[in-house]
């Protein structure tokens, strides 16, 4: 009985030990990236990445269009095609996530570092951490608020604050144009989340070209998070207010948002685009397909597709070049004039519609 015990024990351990070994690294896909969408499981793909160079990025999450068209932009440039052994984790808008992974990329031993920092403070720590690893650092998209430069090699995205700048300066045009600016003006916003930098430069952009007018009250601003879903249950909220027949334009910081808002205001009856002009930044095709259509009225561009960028930027650092401290996408501004006629001729109104 004790040998036959014996064997069937040695049988056991024999099977656990050949399920362990086929287990191997699950963490490589099929483009040769590898994902940890928990940043403790990352892996860099062990002895096969060879000579490519090997980043880590960390993305705030997929609350928008505009993100998922960054994301795949990133990871289709960072390919083992091009040279990358790319880490990608999804920092599910939680700013410790995102934290836990630069954090797994240091011990890793990466070769580059990049993020989108979820809000703009409370990395001081982490990002020290980076500098004294010797991992470059790249800021895409978002920026933090240390005014450490030392501690980034450089930064690539838009110009937030020029954003807001471009919208107000759009909306008082189109005030004035309407024959709307003898009386008090009132201004319905849904700002991004609390403390992106993406939110807060828009809003202070938007307002200082606001400020300049005693007739134009921004009477109702609150985050919409950047989501749609959020976006449609405030506009819902602002539409329920007494004063709601007032609003003659919405701000909305990112397309997402103003699609719900669109929404909402059809559902209270009133028509988006003709009651209440419709503003947003971005430029996904959802919005231009909303002005075609007159239910928006003007979108500020801003470009996601920042992956061959960060990929030419990395390059030139391999190859010992100095890059710009800050880098700026190019960017337009589109209305309802002669937007329908390129969208007609074309999937896209520009290369970089998504």
């Amino acid at each position: 009985m004790k040998k036959i015990i014996a064997l069937v024990l040695a049988l056991v351990l024999a099977f656990g030990l050949v399920a362990c070994n086929n287990g191997g690294d699950q963490s490589s896909t099929a483009s040769g990236s590898s994902t940890a969408s928990d940043a403790s499981t990352a892996s860099t793909g062990g002895d096969d990445s060879g000579d490519l160079i090997t980043v880590g990025f960390s993305q705030v999450g997929a609350e928008s269009a505009w993100r998922t068209a960054n994301t795949k932009s990133i990871q289709e440039a960072l390919t083992e095609e091009n040279g990358f052994n790319l880490i990608f984790s999804d920092g599910q808008q939680k700013q410790e996530i995102q934290i836990t992974a630069l954090r797994s990329f240091i011990e890793q031993g990466v070769d580059y570092i990049a993020f989108s920092p979820t809000v703009e403070s409370g990395w001081d720590d982490v990002l020290n951490e980076i500098k004294e690893a010797d991992i470059p650092l790249i800021l895409v998209d978002r920026t933090t608020d240390n005014p450490d430069e030392s501690l980034y090699v450089t930064w690539m995205g838009s110009n937030f604050h020029e954003e807001g700048v471009r919208a107000g300066e759009w909306v008082i045009a189109y005030l004035e144009d309407k024959g709307l600016m003898d009386g008090e003006v009132v201004i319905a916003e849904l700002q991004g989340t609390v403390g992106a930098a993406a939110a807060t430069d828009r809003m202070a952009g938007f307002k200082e070209v606001m400020d300049q007018y005693s007739n134009i009250n921004i009477k109702y601003s609150q985050t919409g998070d950047f989501t749609t879903a959020k976006g449609q249950e405030v506009m819902e909220a602002f539409l329920k207010s007494d004063t709601a027949n007032e609003i003659k334009v919405l701000f909305a910081h990112n397309d997402d948002m103003a699609i719900g808002a669109i929404t909402a205001i059809e559902a209270a009856g009133r028509k988006p685009g003709e009651d209440i002009c419709i503003i947003s930044c971005d430029g996904g095709k959802a919005m231009f397909q909303n002005i075609v259509d007159g239910k928006a009225n003007c979108v500020v561009e801003c470009n996601p597709l920042l992956g061959e960028g960060l990929a030419d930027v990395i390059k030139k650092l391999e190859a010992g070049e100095e890059v710009e401290k800050k880098t700026y996408s190019e960017e337009d501004i589109f209305d309802q004039n002669g937007l329908a006629g390129a969208l007609k001729a074309a999937d896209h109104i520009n290369e970089r519609a998504y």
